[in-house]
This record gives structure tokens, sequence and C-alpha cells, in this order.
């Protein structure tokens, strides 16, 4: 077994590898751009290596730079994890040549596989069923339109290299094929450097069903049973669980034979999957992916396996530690993929600062595999993936509610997430039901992003009642740092002579402003809401949880305060409100709360305003790209511009002051 082993890689699936080698006690190097020079796999490992500046392009993709590094501190190994390197022959090959271990397969299984039209000839010959298709090397136009006439429409035209949907159309009749081919064409030749197309049936409503398998230096290749990866958004997986539901025993063999066989054509070594469609009782060869695949640890969750161990023990030249006749699954293992991302927003990501992050509680049913803490940023330059949420019980029904309740307990604020949409499919009759295929959300696209609707009463009065208690605590907390506690001044009963003791909040919902009229009582606060009114009464407890009782209803939320907004984490469900409070804005600018922020790391692009110039509410300010996507700051009030802090090329980080703002006073 190896003594040091450095990982190629970096945020969960680096923290994830780096967890069992010290397990076994391999020490490890971590690697790291400049953006994740503080990041949880750096402080995971036992030493840590600088590749460059944040473009993956100048650091993680330097096969060189780790090559180095790996020299340099002495690693005999190096796992590469998913993405970036994981599966470029070239770099496999020079860890040979430097007398390195690359712990994947050989160069050869590499290449064979990268090209899809190269591995669907291979696959073939292996008597592994393939989608009717073309895959030959003449790309002329009139062989392409010859070929689609041949198959039938539709068809599916994709690129050879790469994958996640790039360079693929769907055609649905001959007079689309022209333009597709040339879509395709461009946008495979921009992402892959490799412009080959092949042209395959189209089938309109599949399962993406997939088999792992393992093969080791010895000739042994064995196969850890199917997992369904069906649920998906333009081409990238959201859930996985395995094993498939819904699939007849003999389907389940015969893909399992046919994963093995695959294997055994290019004597392959090492975690691989072999990825097959599934329609109408027939499956299809699609791909293999020469790696460790992002939705392992389901499979570890059946099988009782730990599969970064394998590959540890394989590449070290250990025959596989367990034979085909002695795996068997047991209960049922899902995974749910969390991404700082707006799915209402069609998926883009979402990048910043994660200012409160409270996963679940890990255990015997639930694991949590992450890269990042409560404090890290989602950054550009890498996959927002936040962290992988696996369950695991006795049978589907109990571990979809194991997701179910995960998902609700799950807590992000700072980026966007698709928490709530993971959570409407894991919660949707569909889904219970194992109707389960890649159309999925687009079937059940309404159900699943119903439209946004205003705070109810419920959600006011929860931000009413944390606004009021924490006042009193901070009240409490002045009066005893005063030289007179027991001051009237110190109260916060809304006292008034010769009045109703009361007091009007209004929070801001979107454009909409909600109003709250509170009533002191000896035994509470009674709230005048838009549809009524309720009693609430409450306390914080020491984790900083709002514990509610609303006319008798008592449950736990958390409220996380961020200037004057407030977001309510209530079982699965996020809202976002703004108290609407002058008091609280003139001291927040008299602290130096005047100025405007960036919302996320990005560059200025365009300064719409110059210092001195008086503007008015929603006038826009200044323009900033991130993610490719352009994100207009504008006034939030009517006043003035006093400040500009940033030239327009300038890069911003999340949180940045862009300039000084002065709101026109009454």
């Amino acid at each position: 077994m190896f003594t040091k082993v450095l990982i190629a890689n970096r945020g969960e699936i680096a923290c994830r590898v780096a967890r069992t080698c010290r397990r076994l006690g391999i020490k490890t190097v971590a690697v790291y751009s400049d953006a994740d020079a503080a990041a949880m796999h750096v402080d995971l490992c036992d030493e840590a290596w600088r590749l460059g500046p944040p473009p993956a392009r100048e650091s993680y993709l330097r096969g060189d730079a780790i090559l180095e590094a790996a020299r340099r501190t002495g690693a005999e190994a190096i796992h590469p994890g998913y993405g970036f390197l994981s599966e470029n022959a070239a770099f496999a090959r020079a860890c040979a040549e430097a007398g390195i271990v690359f712990i994947g397969p050989s160069p050869e299984a590499i290449d064979a596989m990268g090209s899809k039209s190269e591995s669907k000839r291979l696959m073939e010959r292996a008597g592994v069923p393939l989608v009717p298709g073309y895959h030959g090397t003449d790309q002329s136009l009139s062989a392409l339109r010859a070929a689609a006439d041949d198959i039938g429409y539709p068809v599916l035209v994709k690129a050879s290299a790469g994958g996640g949907g790039k360079g693929m159309r769907v055609v649905r009749a001959p007079g689309e094929l022209d333009a597709a081919v040339e879509g395709a064409r461009s946008e495979a030749a921009s992402a892959f450097g490799d412009d080959t197309l092949l042209v395959e049936k189209y089938l309109d409503a599949p399962r993406h069903v997939e088999i792992q398998v393992f093969g080791d230096t010895h000739g042994t290749v064995v196969h850890l049973f199917e997992r369904d990866c069906s649920i998906q958004r333009r081409h990238q997986k959201v859930l996985e669980e395995a094993p498939a539901p819904d699939l007849p025993d003999d389907i389940r063999a015969a893909m399992g034979a046919a994963g093995v066989a695959a294997a055994q054509a290019i004597g392959y070594v090492g975690a691989g999957t072999v990825e097959f469609l599934y329609q109408d009782g027939r499956f299809y060869f699609i791909e293999m992916n020469t790696r460790l695949q992002v939705e392992h640890p389901v499979t570890e969750l059946i099988t009782g396996q730990d599969l970064v161990e394998w590959q540890l023990r394989v590449a070290a030249g250990a025959p596989l530690p367990v034979a085909q006749a002695d795996l068997a699954v047991t209960g049922h293992a899902i995974e749910a993929r969390v991404y700082a991302e707006d799915p209402a927003g069609g998926f883009l990501p979402s990048i910043g600062k994660l200012r409160h992050l409270r996963p679940p509680a890990e255990g015997p049913h639930v694991r949590v595999d992450t890269g990042v803490r409560e404090g890290d940023r989602v950054s550009m330059h890498y996959d927002p993936m936040i962290a992988k949420l696996i369950v695991w019980d006795a049978d589907r029904p109990a571990a979809l509610r194991r997701l179910r309740a995960a998902l609700e307990a799950y807590q992000v604020v700072g980026v966007s997430t698709n928490l709530e949409f993971l959570g409407s499919v894991a919660a949707h009759p569909a889904f219970a039901a194992e109707r389960v295929g890649t159309r999925f959300i687009e079937t059940f696209e309404s159900d699943l992003f119903p439209e946004a609707v205003p705070a109810d009463d419920g959600v006011l009065a929860l931000a009413a009642l944390d606004v009021l208690l924490r006042r009193q605590t901070e009240a409490s907390a002045a009066a005893a740092r005063s030289g007179d506690p027991h001051s009237p001044w110190h109260n916060t009963d809304g006292w008034r002579l010769n009045d109703d003791n009361y007091q009007r909040m209004a929070f801001l919902d979107g454009d909409q402003t909600r109003a709250v009229t509170v009533h002191y009582r000896p035994e509470g606060y009674r709230l005048d809401l838009p549809g009524g009114s309720v009693l609430a009464r409450g306390e914080i407890d020491a984790d900083g949880n709002l514990v509610s009782d609303l006319d008798g209803f008592r449950r736990r939320v958390t409220v996380v305060r961020q200037g004057l907004d407030l977001i309510i984490l209530d079982r699965g469900r996020q809202h976002r409100l703004t108290l609407d409070d002058p008091a609280s804005r003139a001291a927040e600018r008299d602290q130096g709360g005047g100025g405007l922020v960036a919302p996320m790391p990005g560059k200025v692009t365009r300064l719409l305003t110059e210092a001195g110039q008086a503007v008015e509410k929603g006038d826009p300010l200044v323009v900033l790209e991130a993610m490719k996507m352009e994100h207009t700051i504008v006034a939030p009030d009517d006043g003035t511009v006093t400040a500009l802090h940033f030239q327009a090329g300038d890069q911003v980080e999340d949180g940045a002051a862009l300039l000084e703002f002065e709101p026109r006073g009454d």
C-alpha cells in the first residue's frame, strides 16, 4: 500500500479521498489554487501545495505543476478524483513516465472510452447492446443526412467527445438537421476541441441506469449493481438512487453482465461506470466513464464497501477485496446534489459567501459529503456544488422519508440553492410511485416550479416575534451594562401614556409592504396580521434558533439576520423579508452602512453614474458581470451617489463596497 498520496482535485471529492486515506494510515497531499488557500480539503490533508491562480487552466488542470508537487512532496501516487484531469490520458501517461502511480485506468482505456464513436465500435464487437445509430468516420453533411434517414426521426445529434449535454441536439424532422449539425459542431469544437459527431435514434422517454464496475490488475472484473440517475436537468444529474426502482430482475442481471463485458473488452482496471438508457424493456449502451462517479456513495451504502479504498488497493496491485458472488444489496440509498444555483432562473449558478450553513445531522441513515464550511465562498471558477446529501434505509419508501426530512433540515443562506426544488422532487407523488425518467422535470415542471407567493401570516408572525425577542435581549444587555439597569428607558414593552401599548412594524416582501401591529400583553405579544391576529410567545435558544408559540402551536425555526433582512428557514422553505425600519436604516448609515456592495464576486463592466449625481429609486448604477451573466446594481432609494470605489474593468469580491450612497432626506 502507498504511504503518501497526492489528491489532484478540490472540494468534496478531495475531502472524501482524504478521509479514506486517513483511515488507512496513508498520508495525503492537497493541491490548491489561490481561491482555495483556506479550503476544507487543504486543512484535511497532511500537506498542501499551491498550484497557481484561481482559473482551473492555471491551477487544477496544470498536469506539470501537479507532477512537480508529487515529486517534491514524495507522493507515490496521484488520485485524480473526478473532473479536471481524471479522464485525461496524457496526464495518466505523464504519471507513468514520472514513476508515479495514477489511481485510475490505463491511458489506453481512457482513450478507448473517451471517444463516443470509438467506444461504441468496441462495445458492438463485445456484444454490448447499442442505440441504433451512426458512429462512422465520414462526417460530411450528406453522410449524416443519410444516417438520420436510415435510423428514422427523431434522432439525436451529439458530440463524440465530452458530455454534460454540450454539442447535443434533438432533431425531429429532416428540415431541422442541417442547423442542428452546424450548432452541435460549433459547440463541440469550442467545448472539447473536437467537432466529430454521431447520430443516434432519439429515445423520447428513457431512464438513465448505470452499472458500477471494478477491475484489478489480475484480470478480475466485477460489478457492484446499478444506479438510477434519471432525474436530470440540462442533461446533468440531480438525484441518484440504488438499486434502480421498478427494474425487472432479468434486466438488472443483463445490465450487470453487459457492464462487466464492457470493462473486460478494454482490459479495464479501477473504478468505472457503464451507462445505459432503458426504455420499453430494452437497454442500450451510451458511454463509459473511466473514473469514480459523483454518485458513488449510493453504491457504497447499499453494498457496505468503500470504493475509494478499493481504488487505492487495486492501484497498489492488490486483487479485488470481494468476489462477485460475495457482493449483495442491502436496503436502498438516494443521493441529492445540493447546488448553489437558481432553479427558477434556469439553474444558473449562484456565487457568494455561505453566511449560514447547517447540514442535517449525520448518522447511520444520513451522510453528507461536502467540501465547504460556513463562511466559505462559492467561487465563480469552479462547480457550484455545496454537498452531496445521501440517505439510506431498509427500503425505498423509508429512504425517501429520510431524504425529505434531511432536505427540510438542510439550511443554507448566502447563495441561492436548489434545496426547495429537491424537496419538491422528493415530495412528488410520481417520484414516490417510481415513475422516474429523464423527462421527469420537464413533465412535472408546473409542480416543481410553483409561482412565488407572498409570505403568509405565519411567516410574518415569526419575523415579528424574532425582531421583538432580539430587541428585548439587546435591551436587557444594554440595561445590564448601564449605570441604572432599572431605568424605564430600557423597557421594550411599548408603554404609552394614556394609550394602548402597541407598535407598528412593516416588512418588505419583494415589492410589497406587509404591516404588523404589535400589542404588548402580559401573556405575550398580540400580533395583528393581514389575515387576523395571533398571540405570539417564544424565546431565542442557546443555538440562536427561534422557539415560537403562535396560539399554542409550538415549533423551532431559524431566522438569519443580514442587516435589515430576515431569512426565515422553516420546514425546508426559505422566506426573505426586510424590516422597513427608518431608524435602523439611519443607524446603518451612521455606522458606515450607506454603501452599496457587490452581491457576488465579478467584474465591473459599466459605471452608469458618477460621484455627486442625484438618482431616483431603481436607477441603474453599476453593472457587474459574474458567471457570464450581467447583474445591475440599482439605487435603493432616491438620493445622491457620493463616491465610486471602482472603475470599469476592475475585479471585485463579494461584499465589496462599490459606491457610497446618501438617501434623500424627508
